[in-house]
């Protein structure tokens, strides 16, 4: 099973990708901290990341900077509900971007092209 990761700042954006995606088979986390992230991160090994850009506590650019020295393979899509981030060079750093809207299926679109060959291999051992 795949391992999201939801960076966070919004409880109910947390409780609605939480919903969503272990509804499409995702195996998901969630957390406000970019802080408790890296612990999350450390332990639990997830396969793809999903970060807010906007923290109440820290900026999720700041966080993709300290994440990829110590993880590079891991990809993160930021998933934000501005737009005008996209053209940030540090954003350039995650390997996706998605604008936050009601539609939750690009989310997910770029998670399973993301996470594919891991998937692919997974089913290929059962």
């Amino acid at each position: 099973m795949i391992k999201v990761l939801v960076i966070d700042d919004e409880v109910y954006v947390r409780r609605l990708y939480e919903d969503l995606l272990t509804g499409k088979g995702f195996e998901v986390t969630s957390t406000a901290s970019p802080k408790e992230a890296l612990d999350i991160i450390r332990k639990q090994k997830p396969d793809i990341i999903v970060l807010d850009i906007e923290l109440d506590s820290d900026n999720g650019l700041k966080f993709i900077e300290k994440y990829k020295a110590e993880c590079p393979d891991v990809p993160i899509i930021l998933n934000s509900a501005y737009s005008i981030y996209m053209s940030d060079f540090k954003s350039w750093m995650a390997e996706a971007y998605i604008v936050k809207s009601s539609d939750i299926q690009p989310l997910v679109d770029k998670i399973t092209e993301l996470t594919g060959s891991k998937r692919e291999y997974e089913q290929s051992r059962k």
